[in-house]
């Protein structure tokens, strides 16, 4: 309960000081609308030589452009920010102030930063899932839907590791922010199905970059291909990554001097 009650008190903050800025809410609604015509003239030019991609059918592919939208929005609302603010207060010295908080200081750098207008990204990819699953061929079950959340949530947590991973780099480069944007460039590799690139990139897209089971995984729920063994690896490779990212977060604080060393 202290979570939630920290989490919503950064959350109101960082919605009050967003709402000073609304132009950029416009600035994301054009933002998305060009994202998002841009990946449907993606889909028609590929749709236009073939009936399908992959085995992959035009309302499936439709669904994976939707998580993909969606998981941006979430990590431009959410993780970019606060790891964004993480790397400046390890290069400024000024991460004492969330060091000294009596809460956790990996939970208190997540939660910090939030992005309310990155919310029009996920409501567009929620509004594009919603059009494809009207449009795919069989009926999404109950079983369906549970798949997907699940998957939908393990793999935000996935990506929220991989960030905290990366950044925790600052800690003894300093500067990462170049490292950071290549996620930006690999993510774009998300808006389609892993299956269809040459084996060694999937495991990349994979186990070392996990945009399959951000992106990709959610939409074979919804698209009747998740099978159980998948579902249980990414349960294991979640709290595996969850442990991970927690070490090397107690190691890169061992290595931070602070404005006050």
């Amino acid at each position: 309960m202290s979570f939630l009650r920290l989490a919503l008190a950064h959350f109101r903050v960082g919605a009050m000081n967003e709402l000073q800025y609304r132009v950029n809410f416009f600035i994301q609604v054009v933002q998305a609308l060009l994202a998002l015509t841009t990946g449907l003239v993606g889909l028609w030019l590929v749709f236009s030589q073939t009936e399908d991609l992959a085995g992959w059918r035009p309302a499936e592919l439709l669904a994976v452009m939707g998580v993909h939208i969606l998981m941006g929005g979430v990590v431009q609302m959410f993780i970019q920010p606060n790891m964004t603010r993480l790397m400046e207060d390890v290069r400024k010295g000024t991460l004492d102030y969330a060091l000294t908080k009596p809460a956790d200081a990996q939970t208190m750098v997540s939660i910090r930063e939030v992005r309310i207008w990155s919310m029009v990204d996920v409501l567009t990819g929620a509004i594009v899932l919603g059009v494809s699953v009207t449009q795919l061929e069989h009926r999404v079950g109950f079983g369906d839907a549970a798949g997907f959340a699940i998957a939908l949530v393990l793999g935000a947590v996935m990506i929220y590791c991989f960030w905290l991973i990366l950044t925790t780099g600052a800690f003894r480069l300093v500067n990462v922010e170049n490292i950071l944007e290549l996620f930006s460039g690999i993510y774009q590799a998300g808006r389609w199905p892993v299956g269809i690139y040459p084996g060694w990139m999937r495991g990349g897209l994979t186990f070392l970059v996990p945009v399959a089971f951000a992106v990709t995984v959610p939409a074979e729920s919804l698209t009747s291909r998740l099978t159980t063994g998948t579902l249980v690896t990414a349960v294991v490779f979640t709290a595996v990554l969850v442990g991970v990212t927690r070490i090397v977060w107690r190691i890169g604080l061992r290595h931070y001097t602070g404005a006050s060393a």
